[in-house]
């Protein structure tokens, strides 16, 4: 089952549970992916790549704006839009842990040869192969600067 039928269920799901929140988020999901299935040059199929791309990008918008609301004092509008990023992250594979990216960054210095910084441009390209869709790039970009520093 692919993450569009996986979103038409749980819609409908949301939809007799009455889970107004939840309903949202998935709708913005369905949304998204349609949108991306029907562009000029996308085939009708939605590669696993993409979807991840595209699901991590809507819960990075539902966190940016939790913060403004945040920061305007809108706690309301700020929980809304924080239980829409939990449900849209529900669907992002497991994330690693700071101690798995680690071994794996430490790996790819090692089989690339990197030595210091200069090297970062490398490294991170091929951490970000090997990471797509497992860990926050942010996270990944720190643990190797701290390796390679």
């Amino acid at each position: 089952m692919n993450l569009l039928e996986r979103i038409d269920q749980d819609i409908k799901k949301a939809m007799l549970a009455r889970e107004k929140e939840k309903l949202e988020a998935l709708r913005a999901v369905k949304n998204a992916l349609l949108v991306q299935r029907t562009e000029k040059g996308a085939g009708s199929i939605i590669d696993e790549e993409a979807e991840i791309k595209i699901l991590k990008r809507l819960v990075k918008q539902r966190k940016e704006a939790a913060e403004l609301y945040v920061q305007q004092n809108r706690k309301d509008l700020a929980e809304v839009e924080e239980a829409q990023a939990d449900v849209i992250s529900g669907y992002l594979p497991e994330q690693l842990s700071e101690e798995d990216i680690r071994q794996v960054v430490k790996g790819l210095i090692e089989q690339l040869g990197a030595r210091d910084m200069k090297d970062m441009g490398k490294v991170m390209g091929a951490a970000s192969k090997e990471l797509a869709g497992k860990a926050d790039n942010k996270l990944v970009s720190a643990i190797v600067k701290e390796l390679l520093s």
